[in-house]
């Protein structure tokens, strides 16, 4: 799996379960985190070319994936394809 970015933030219980999630299954990540770094929903929102309600938002190499949940069903589909 390509390296795997999480723009979250310390208060927030998906965003740390994203974290683990990638810890657990040994996949390479970059936590970032959203108040220390300045960056608002709408900076995200540019970058990924919709609206941004909610975090975590995570990317896969340049592919974003979503929130946690849809991060953990991307992470179950590459496992059972073998990855």
């Amino acid at each position: 799996m390509d390296h795997v970015t999480i723009y979250g933030r310390a208060s927030c219980g998906f965003c740390m379960r994203a974290l683990q999630l990638c810890e657990i299954r040994d996949i390479p990540y970059r936590y970032v985190d959203m108040i220390e770094e300045g960056i608002s929903k709408a900076d995200l929102e540019k970058t990924i070319g919709k609206p941004v309600h909610t975090v975590p938002q995570i990317f896969v190499g340049e592919e974003h994936v979503g929130g946690f949940d849809h991060f953990s069903q991307y992470v179950q589909r590459f496992e059972a394809a073998g990855g």
